[in-house]
């Protein structure tokens, strides 16, 4: 069964992708990234007669939760993160004063821990989980047999930040080349922010983790 993408929707101030996804036969779908714009993304769902199967953040930092909760309340889906990025949910708040000036909602309940190889399923539509630190702890990527979801992890040219709480380069780039650039060249990747790539394109040219890496020396 091809995984269909109902829905890409850039949300929040910080311009998150947020990607609803699933089976198209059987109308289930899962909405990986809710960083804003929950009635909106309803709106969707009920255009389209989606019905969520699961919400799942590919990390839990502010402008990719903001909206978990609401949409949680408004589907009755389970609410997924990966359990090494709960204590960064109380974080969310103060993040959001910080960084935007503004006071968020409360952080989302968290319905089920993910970890690496578990299976998020709409319909025939499996993706699975990869754990991909780095950007935080608990990080993942979410992998069907054609497409990644990479979130905050790996970018078209670039990769996540790590400068912030639980943030470790290595981590990151030992989790880019040992998970994700062992999967297929022609693989697109759809990051949490930005344009979509291919794997065999990062592998080549992305500064930080491709043959061209000038930016980034491994430890002696």
């Amino acid at each position: 069964m091809s995984l269909e993408i109902f829905e890409h929707r850039v949300v929040g101030p910080l311009q998150c992708n947020c990607y609803v996804v699933g089976d198209p036969e059987t109308k289930q779908a899962i909405v990986i990234d809710p960083g804003d714009d929950a009635d909106g993304i309803a709106e969707v769902l009920a255009e389209r007669q989606l019905v969520v199967t699961a919400i799942v953040a590919t990390h839990a930092h502010f402008d990719h939760i903001v909206a978990a909760q609401r949409l949680r309340e408004l589907t009755g889906a389970p609410f997924h993160l990966h359990a090494e990025d709960k204590p960064l949910l109380p974080w969310m708040q103060e993040s959001g004063r910080l960084f935007l000036g503004v006071e968020l909602p409360a952080p989302p309940e968290v319905d089920t821990d993910v970890d690496e190889g578990d299976r998020i399923k709409a319909g025939e539509v499996e993706l699975e989980v990869l754990h991909t630190p780095g950007h935080s702890p608990g990080s993942i990527s979410l992998v069907s047999s054609e497409v990644v979801f990479s979130g905050d992890t790996l970018f078209a040219g670039s990769v996540g930040r790590t400068d912030l709480p639980g943030g470790d380069t290595q981590a990151l780039v030992d989790a880019v080349k040992a998970k994700l650039f062992r999967l297929d060249d022609d693989m697109p990747v759809y990051p949490g922010h930005g344009p979509a790539t291919t794997l065999g394109e990062e592998k080549q040219s992305n500064p930080f983790v491709g043959a061209a890496a000038r930016l980034w020396t491994p430890p002696s």
